[in-house]
């Protein structure tokens, strides 16, 4: 049980976190299919950041991945910049603009990671090798049965993940700014007649996703994989994407499906090692959270309610 909560909880974290990201974009209004191109985009510049300071500049391995994490950050957000130019500047369809953002992340990630190892190397390797990253136990509470595997081999990056997901639901709740950004997705002829800059608004808000999105993939890179590799992140986009639409656009809901789908994950590659199967039957239980997926959709989606104005472009000139 202990094992299914701690890796249950290093999958978790990162998908909630993302989908935080897509709550904030989808809530401003703007549809963001985008957050798995998000995610791998911010998490190359982190890991390319980490490599070069650890290799160049003699940074601690320890120093680098709070850098690695910093800079996925930016990399996200910077990114994101596409996806709400496209949207709300050039008012493209925000479903093709999602798609688009991840078929180019994916692409040019793999040919920049392979361009810089031929480079450097001489080989044009596809990933970015960057370590497992340290793991803490708290003294005390983690003897306490159950609860106690909440708080044993703890990635730091599930502190960073909690910190950032109380923010964000703090500054969505309990801020003017997080009222304008609803107000934004739900009536913006009203939000801009009572004065907002809607545009503005959308574009940090899709910024936003972004940055989160980037601490999302950087995680997985210190903790699934231990590298980074444009090809790692194939799905967990869209997972995030069923969570926040599960959770009905709201954050507390939303981490529940998260729970459900990591705990799925977990819990597989559990009953696969007791049962002594055949590696193989690893790879079957990737499918698990997809197929919950699928399920959750099915009977809970239709009672689900979206932002009203969601993927709809806004146009000051009508009314």
């Amino acid at each position: 049980m202990n094992s299914i909560i701690i890796d249950g909880m290093s999958f978790t974290l990162p998908l909630f976190i993302m989908a935080i990201g897509g709550i904030y974009s989808e809530r401003s209004g703007i549809t963001n299919l985008a957050l798995e191109g998000l995610q791998g985009m911010g998490a190359f510049i982190g890991a390319l950041a980490a490599y070069i300071a650890v290799n160049c500049f003699g940074m601690p391995q320890g120093s680098a991945y709070y850098l690695a994490f910093l800079f996925a950050i930016i990399g996200g957000a910077v990114y994101a910049m596409l996806h709400a130019l496209l949207c709300i500047r050039f008012k493209a369809n925000q479903v093709i603009s999602g798609v688009v953002i991840n078929l180019l992340a994916t692409s040019l990630t793999v040919f920049l990671t392979k361009s810089i190892n031929k480079a450097a190397f001489g080989a044009a390797s596809n990933k970015i090798d960057l370590g497992v990253s340290a793991r803490y136990t708290v003294p005390g509470i983690s003897n306490i049965p159950v609860l106690g595997a909440f708080f044993t081999d703890v990635y730091p990056f599930e502190l960073i993940i909690v910190a950032a997901a109380f923010l964000a639901w703090f500054v969505m709740y309990r801020t003017p700014y997080g009222l304008h950004l609803r107000a934004c997705g739900d009536n913006p002829h009203a939000a801009d007649a009572a004065g907002l800059d809607v545009a503005r608004i959308r574009f940090t808000a899709v910024m936003v996703s972004g940055a989160l999105s980037g601490i999302a993939g950087m995680s997985f890179a210190y903790s699934i994989f231990a590298k980074f590799s444009g090809d790692l992140y194939v799905g967990y986009g869209f997972l995030s994407i069923a969570a926040l639409i599960f959770g009905s656009w709201t954050i507390l809901p939303t981490l529940g499906a998260c729970m459900i789908f990591g705990f799925a994950r977990s819990a597989g590659y559990q009953l696969v090692q007791m049962a002594g199967l055949p590696s193989a039957y690893s790879d079957l239980i990737m499918i698990l959270p997809y197929v919950l997926t699928l399920i959750l959709l099915m009977f809970f989606s239709k009672n689900n309610q979206s932002p009203r104005a969601l993927g709809e472009v806004y146009d000051k000139a009508r009314r």
